[in-house]
């Protein structure tokens, strides 16, 4: 059976039998926060287990390394509804360590795409050349600070609005605290 398939099938027993019920909650964050992470398959159980975190708890917001470098691209826009919009009045930046982003190689990358069929004219074609935009870190810590920089640094960010930096293991759920906001 193709994936497709097989959520579709999943997902018709799992309305019909209103499993549904138990994640009921609305659009705004009970613990008022937003959480900017990676989106590491390790993480997608963890993370909330380890923060004590349930449904409707927290905003979250992934992308690959939970990197932050433009404070203008998708993720800071949805810090930035988060805060204005949904009530979150705290912003948890949290990495992994061992992460894939970590020491990720950019021509590398860019030649796996061509394995893949993506043609050079492609690549070639982009408005940003790859090694400007598709890259990675070689400090968890430094990523961390980094991201949280440039959220505090955002002139639309409210002035009281904590911004914490954290690492978590993947392997045990341990938290390392990188920046405390307050």
């Amino acid at each position: 059976m193709m994936l497709l398939d097989e959520i579709l099938e999943f997902n018709e027993k799992f309305v019909d039998e209103k499993g549904f019920e138990r994640f009921e909650t609305d659009k705004f964050p009970n613990k008022r926060a937003v959480i900017f992470t990676c989106m590491d398959t390790r993480l997608v159980e963890l993370l909330p287990n380890a923060l004590n975190l349930k449904n409707g708890d927290v905003k979250m917001v992934k992308n690959a390394g939970a990197i932050l470098n433009d404070p203008y691209d998708s993720a800071m826009k949805s810090i930035l509804v988060a805060i204005h919009a949904l009530q979150a009045d705290e912003v948890f930046v949290i990495a992994h360590h061992r992460c894939g982003m970590n020491g990720f190689d950019t021509n590398q990358f860019v030649d796996v795409m061509k394995d893949k069929g993506i043609d050079q004219k492609a690549i070639d074609s982009l408005e940003k050349a790859p090694e400007d935009w598709l890259t990675g870190f070689n400090d968890v810590n430094a990523n961390v600070e980094q991201s949280v920089r440039i959220i505090e640094n955002h002139p639309l960010l409210p002035e009281d609005v904590p911004v914490h930096g954290l690492v978590i293991d993947p392997a045990t759920g341990k938290l390392d605290l990188v920046k405390k906001g307050y």
